[in-house]
């Protein structure tokens, strides 16, 4: 595991000129959202799968998962609903290490998150293959609570946060796009904080 913290709080930079996005604002909490609750998970009987376009598959469970190269980051996180919180710090598998992993196809374009809890959402490939893209188990040194997505969810700082699964289970690579959870309610597929691309 990574010990060094690389700051990716300039990610801003790249979309916008104001690091807090337009129509947000700032708070030091971290507040719990969810579609249903939290779901219930062991330990034991968890396990997060890759499949679709790779050339190989892959499962692991907890401890595998963790024993994963990681890195740490600090990083802002948006919120859809209006709020968002800077330097949080958080600790797991950047995205691009799993790719590497599993041999991502060339026709593969699309990336599908799916959660324990039934949720999904997507991304194209290119908008995934990013460092500050991760598949995270600790925040602030801590491992991550079950109610923020615990053992593992993904952030993506570029974009709204539910656009980030919480309690991640798997990854599946597309050679078509498919809408995710909320995508199919209404919500922007772009998810671009600074664009304020909220609905569709």
């Amino acid at each position: 595991m990574s010990s060094e913290l690389t700051d990716r709080t300039d990610l801003f930079e790249e979309f916008g000129e104001e690091r807090l996005p337009p129509g947000q604002r700032k708070t030091d909490r971290f507040p719990v959202l969810s579609k249903s609750g939290t779901p219930d998970w062991t330990r034991d009987d968890w396990r997060f799968e890759v499949w679709g376009a790779v050339e190989e598959e892959l499962s692991l469970g907890y401890d595998e998962f963790r024993e994963l190269p990681a890195d740490t980051q600090r990083q802002d996180f948006h919120c859809v609903t209006g709020w968002s919180k800077f330097d949080c710090e958080f600790t797991g598998v950047t995205f691009p290490e799993l790719a590497d992993r599993v041999g991502v196809r060339d026709d593969a374009e699309w990336v599908m998150f799916h959660a324990l809890d039934g949720y999904t959402t997507d991304l194209p490939l290119a908008a995934c293959d990013r460092e500050e893209v991760m598949f995270v188990y600790d925040h602030g040194g801590e491992r991550l609570p079950d109610d923020h997505g615990g053992p593992l969810r993904v952030v993506t700082p570029h974009k709204y946060a539910y656009k980030g699964a919480k309690w991640v289970t798997g990854v599946e690579f597309l050679t078509e796009p498919e809408r995710g959870y909320w995508e199919k309610r209404g919500y922007s597929d772009t998810a671009n904080p600074w664009n304020e691309e909220r609905y569709s």
